[in-house]
C-alpha cells in the first residue's frame, strides 16, 4: 500500500485547499474528517484522480503515513484541537509530529507543545495566512513549536508556501513552543489596524468630499501603484468597483456597517497589555468593530446626538493626497506597535525572533502583504536591535514628512464629526513616543495622593521611590 507523506484532518475549505496545494507540489496526502461523508464527497469531487488517500478513521489515517508520521490538524481553535489530539495520540509512536494549522491562542500552543514532548511526540503550531486562495495557491506559513520537528516538515511547508519575486518562500521557522502562533496572532492584529485605517480613509473621503465609490475606486487603484501597494489596498479598489447584482447599487453601499471578528485582534491587544506595550491603533481597530456591532443603538443615537453641520472648504485634490500620506504614516505606526509587541514577547518567553525574516514571511501570500515590508526587512537587517520601527532612517523620514498630513486629516475628521478611531490613535502614539515629557507625572502624584503608591523624582536616579504626605492634619 502506498504511504502518504503527510496527513490532514479537517475538510473545511482551508483544509481542502491546503491538501490540493500539497498534492500539486508532488506530495501524497492522507485525509480524514470527523464527518466521514465529507471524505467521500471530497474524494469523489475535488480530489478525484489525485495522489490523495481518503480514510474513514483516525487509526486508518495514521496507518497510511510514512514515519515519522506528520499529521496536520485544520479544525476550530480551542477545545476541538485538544479533543482531536487526545483521539490521535493512541495511534502515534515516539517522534511522530502533530501540526496545528488553525488560529490557536499561543498559550494553548505552549501547553500542547510541552505536554506532547513529555509523551515523546513533537508538536508544531503554525500560523497560515492568506485565506482560502492563499491555502490553495501559496500561503504565508509561520511555524513554531518543537525544533526537532522542523527538519521533517521543512520541505513540505516551503514548497507549498507563497513565493516572492526572487523565488524565496514565505515560510521560515519562527521559534520554540508558541512562537509561530504568537507571530500569526500579531499578524492578525496588524491586519485589524490596517483594515480599520483603510476603512477610515474611505469614509473620510466619502463624507468630507462627497466622493462616490466609482471615484474612490480610481483613487485606491492609483494608491496601489505607489508606496501604499498592498493586498488590502488592492482589494479595497476591487470592492469599490463592484456593483450589487440585485439592486445595481455599489456593493459597498448595500453591505451593513457591522464588522465581525474571530478573536485574534483581541488576543493581540490583550498580549500588548500583559506585556506593557502600547498598541493603541490595534486596540482601537478592535474597539471600532465592537462599536460597529451595536448598530441599533447607533441608529437611535444618530437622531438624538446631533453635531453642528460642517462642510469641507479646502482643495479636494490636495486633501486626497493628505489622506494618502496620513494613511501611510498611520500604517507605519500600526506596524511599529506590532513589532514592539513581538520584541517584548521574545524577551518574555525566550524566543529568538528574527524580525527581518518575519517581515519576509509577510511579503507574499498573507493578508497584510505589502511593498513596504521589504523596507521593514531592510531596517531590521541593518539594525536587529532596532527599538521602534519609526526610528529606522526610512520610516523616520516618512513620519517626519507625513505627520502634517496625518494631523490635518484627523483635525478635519474631528471638525466634521466623521467617526474615526484608528487614525487619531496612530497620531497620539507618534506624539507620545516622540515626547520627552508626558502627563504621567500628574498620574503618579494622584496615585500617591490617594493610595501612597510612591513615585520617582526627576532629580534622583531611576529606581528610587518617594512618598509625599499630601494631607496634613
Amino acid at each position: 500500500m502506498q504511504k502518504a507523506d503527510i496527513g490532514l484532518i479537517g475538510l473545511a475549505v482551508m483544509g481542502e485547499n491546503l491538501i490540493l496545494n500539497m498534492e500539486s507540489k508532488g506530495f501524497t496526502v492522507a485525509v480524514f474528517n470527523r464527518t466521514v461523508q465529507k471524505v467521500d464527497d471530497f474524494m469523489d469531487g475535488r480530489a478525484r484522480g489525485r495522489n490523495i488517500i481518503g480514510t474513514h478513521s483516525i487509526e486508518e489515517l495514521c496507518s497510511s503515513l510514512e514515519r515519522p508520521r506528520r499529521i496536520m490538524l485544520m479544525v476550530k481553535a480551542g477545545k476541538p484541537v485538544d479533543d482531536l489530539i487526545e483521539q490521535v495520540i493512541p495511534h502515534l509512536e515516539k517522534g511522530d509530529i502533530l501540526i496545528d494549522g488553525g488560529n490557536s491562542h499561543f498559550p494553548d500552543t505552549i501547553r500542547r507543545t510541552r505536554a506532547l514532548e513529555e509523551k515523546g511526540l513533537l508538536f508544531i503550531g503554525t500560523g497560515v495566512s492568506g485565506g482560502e486562495e492563499g491555502a490553495l495557491k501559496g500561503p504565508s506559513i509561520m511555524p513554531g513549536g518543537s525544533p526537532k520537528a522542523w527538519p521533517h516538515v521543512k520541505k513540505i511547508f516551503k514548497k507549498i508556501a507563497a513565493k516572492v519575486e526572487d523565488g524565496t518562500p514565505c515560510c521560515e521557522w519562527v521559534g520554540s513552543d508558541g512562537a509561530g502562533h504568537f507571530v500569526k496572532m500579531v499578524h492578525n492584529g496588524i491586519e485589524y489596524g490596517d483594515m480599520q485605517l483603510i476603512s477610515e480613509a474611505y469614509l473620510i473621503m466619502s463624507l468630507a468630499l462627497g466622493l462616490k465609490p466609482a471615484e474612490l475606486q480610481k483613487i485606491f487603484a492609483e494608491w496601489n501603484r505607489g508606496e501604499l501597494n498592498s493586498y488590502l489596498i488592492e482589494i479595497t479598489a476591487d470592492i469599490l468597483g463592484k456593483r450589487d447584482d440585485i439592486t445595481g447599487k455599489p456593493m459597498v453601499d448595500v453591505i451593513l456597517d457591522t464588522a465581525g471578528q474571530k478573536g485574534t485582534g483581541k488576543w493581540t491587544t490583550a498580549a500588548a497589555l500583559d506585556l506593557g506595550i502600547p498598541a493603541p491603533t490595534i486596540a482601537e481597530a478592535v474597539f471600532a468593530r465592537c462599536i460597529s456591532a451595536i448598530k441599533e443603538e447607533r441608529v437611535k443615537a444618530s437622531a438624538l446626538l446631533k453635531t453642528p453641520a460642517a462642510r469641507f472648504k479646502g482643495d479636494p485634490k490636495a486633501f486626497v493626497e493628505a489622506v494618502r500620506e496620513a494613511l501611510y504614516a498611520a500604517k507605519i505606526c500600526s506596524y511599529a506597535q506590532g513589532f514592539a509587541i513581538m520584541a517584548a514577547a521574545a524577551g518574555e518567553y525566550g524566543w529568538k525572533l528574527n524580525f527581518g525574516e518575519i517581515a519576509l514571511l509577510w511579503r507574499g501570500g498573507c493578508i497584510i502583504r505589502a511593498r513596504f515590508l521589504e523596507k521593514i526587512k531592510e531596517a531590521f537587517d541593518k539594525n536587529p536591535g532596532l527599538g521602534n520601527l519609526m526610528l529606522a532612517p526610512y520610516f523616520r523620514k516618512i513620519m517626519l514628512k507625513n505627520q502634517e498630513s496625518l494631523r490635518a486629516v484627523v483635525i478635519e475628521a474631528a471638525r466634521m464629526g466623521i467617526p474615526v478611531q484608528a487614525l487619531p490613535s496612530a497620531l497620539a502614539y507618534f506624539d507620545s513616543y516622540r515626547s520627552a515629557r508626558l502627563s504621567a507625572n500628574m498620574i503618579q502624584a494622584q496615585r500617591d495622593y490617594f493610595g501612597a503608591h510612591t513615585y520617582e523624582r526627576t532629580d534622583r536616579k531611576r529606581g528610587e521611590f518617594f512618598h509625599t504626605e499630601w494631607i496634613r492634619e
